[in-house]
């Protein structure tokens, strides 16, 4: 590991903060390409560079998210009446989620998360010019697109807010409380999914020093380090922003990253 490397990561760490707490995102839309871009330069094998990104990215979010969970309930941004529908959902979503991923081809990975960013920022967009809301579905409906939003967000390595977000705002939840609800569930996700993520990695013989399965430790420590500190930032300014501007925002981020990824 060079200096320019973590040097890097703590950079990155501080952009994840933000987006945490701006997007209620959990950051691992900026972890994954980055990590996708960064391993390779200290010697990590394709074969697992992009499952260590992923899961990587999973644990990242557990720490990013429990500091912007924590600030969304203290600023009471967060619908605890709908929290309890989806987690369940996205809990399984999380675990189905790796290990469908451990059965893609390495090659396709990248192609995958693009796609799916891509999906997102369509929803976004779609959801933007949004002027009607539908009454939240029973509980059981709610658990089962937790379930759905769990398994693509794990399979993308993110904490499924660009999901989730639209889903809550679509059936009446306010633009600031969907995205504080969004943190508890990328919580959720990323701790299923990264569970999943460490325990097919214990298989493969092919992994750099400091891992634990798919998680490589250096980029989960340096990232979080960092992190902590930038959450507050992104939840203020997300108090502070129109829901149209935050969604704008949030559709041509998933863009950009979307576009990265594919090209």
């Amino acid at each position: 590991m060079s200096v320019e490397f973590i040097s890097s990561l703590l950079i990155l760490g501080l952009l994840v903060g933000v987006l945490a707490g701006l997007l209620g995102i959990g950051g691992g839309l900026a972890v994954v390409p980055a990590l996708h871009y960064l391993l390779p330069t200290i010697g990590v094998s394709d074969q697992v560079g992009m499952h260590i990104a992923l899961a990587t990215s999973l644990s990242c979010i557990i720490v990013t998210t429990s500091s912007s969970v924590f600030n969304n309930i203290r600023l009471k941004n967060i619908d605890f009446s709908v929290a309890r529908s989806l987690v369940p959902g996205v809990v399984l979503g999380g675990l189905l989620g790796a290990n469908i991923a451990n059965w893609i081809p390495t090659e396709y990975l990248p192609k995958v998360f693009g796609v799916i960013v891509l999906g997102m920022a369509w929803q976004m967009f779609r959801s933007v010019s949004a002027v009607t809301s539908k009454p939240m579905p029973r509980s059981l409906i709610t658990t089962l697109y937790g379930t759905g939003i769990g398994t693509v967000a794990s399979l993308a390595g993110v904490g499924g807010g660009s999901l989730s977000v639209p889903f809550m705002n679509r059936h009446g939840i306010e633009m600031k409380k969907s995205v504080g609800t969004s943190s508890i569930c990328a919580f959720s996700i990323a701790v299923a999914g990264m569970i999943g993520f460490t325990l097919h990695g214990f298989h493969s013989d092919d992994l750099p020093k400091w891992s634990l399965g798919y998680v490589y430790l250096p980029a989960l420590l340096s990232i979080s380090i960092t992190s902590i500190f930038t959450t507050k930032i992104g939840v203020r300014l997300a108090v502070g922003l129109p829901t149209k501007t935050l969604k704008k925002i949030f559709a041509v981020f998933l863009m950009i990253v979307a576009g990265t990824m594919l090209l």
